[in-house]
């Protein structure tokens, strides 16, 4: 009985000194459907592959679980459907989101990394006069807000010593924004994904990309009570997520045929922007000092005004 005890009092001493939970074992009883997003932007390739081939409804079919895949892009709307309780997992989901969202009192854990892909999220232009992140200055420049693009362009005049308020900023989500780009409307936009072959192929530039910038973060986050209630199911989720990368490693002409099947992009063009995302889901020191550093911009630009302990938002899923 000492020992037992012994045994507790220092797991839960590792816990409170780390601040990173490990997920429960208990469970409520399964539930008749489970929500998960669909978010095949920029390049998502392990979601494409999951949902083209099923792979959440064959694991949790057999259950007579119903798979849902709400397709909701925005941050910020998938954290209100968390809030609201119709969602259950944000299966790709910027760091940026996840924090504003908990610092606002939603209850949410990340339990893995989506990708790290700072090549994908870029600057982009098309006029003459704009060289260089600092001609941006006195320019419109139009962009989701609050997310990593909009990290990168406050950290891309930061290193260029410019002010935010130096420039006009529109918020838009990407497909407006290039639109508005190659309209004339704006004279500069944030772009990733397939947005960004298509601007490039009317005349725009990249400007700058986040490489030595921003990690670009996306995370898997959980709404808390679902996380709480049906562990096991988390747990069966997270596996499937791995079968999905392996597929893409072992099968890659396989996934990015499907990619290609669902974006319309070219073959080459899925290709060439794979090599740019690092899907590994483990959850390193590096991400957590990045979600940190994050933290610290969403601050110091006065988009949160208290923050969070980050450790306290990760779930170790074992």
């Amino acid at each position: 009985m000492r020992i037992i005890r012994f045994i507790l009092a220092a797991l839960l001493a590792s816990f409170l000194v780390t601040g990173i939970s490990v997920l429960p074992a208990f469970a409520a009883e399964k539930p008749k459907a489970i929500y998960i997003t669909y978010v095949k932007a920029p390049l998502n390739i392990p979601s494409i592959v999951e949902k083209r081939m099923g792979l959440f409804e064959k694991e949790f079919g057999p259950d007579g679980i119903r798979v849902n895949h709400p397709e909701i892009t925005s941050g910020s709307k998938q954290t209100e459907a968390i809030a609201a309780g119709s969602l259950d997992i944000c299966n790709a989901i910027g760091g940026t989101s996840v924090i504003l969202a908990a610092a606002n009192g939603v209850d949410l854990k990340i339990i893995g990394i989506y990708s790290r892909a700072p090549k994908a999220f870029t600057i982009i232009t098309k006029s003459p006069a704009i060289r260089t992140v600092a001609d941006l200055k006195g320019k419109k420049i139009g962009g989701p807000k609050g997310t990593i693009l909009h990290q990168l362009l406050l950290t891309a005049l930061l290193k260029n010593n410019l002010k935010p308020d130096q420039i006009q900023y529109l918020s838009m989500d990407i497909a407006k924004a290039t639109a508005a780009l190659i309209n004339g409307s704006i004279d500069a936009a944030l772009c990733a994904g397939p947005d960004l072959l298509r601007a490039q192929a009317a005349g725009a530039r990249i400007l700058t990309t986040g490489e030595g910038l921003i990690e670009a973060t996306i995370t898997i986050a959980v709404r808390g009570e679902f996380l709480r209630q049906q562990p096991d199911l988390v747990r069966r989720f997270l596996k499937v997520h791995r079968e999905s990368i392996a597929l893409m490693k072992n099968q890659p002409q396989k996934a990015y045929e499907m990619t290609t099947e669902e974006t319309g992009l070219p073959l080459e063009a899925v290709k060439q922007m794979a090599g740019w995302y690092d899907f590994d889901p483990r959850i390193k020191p590096s991400d957590i000092r990045e979600l940190k550093e994050t933290q610290d911009f969403l601050l110091g630009n006065g988009m949160l005004e208290k923050g969070v302990a980050v450790e306290g938002l990760i779930v170790r899923v074992e």
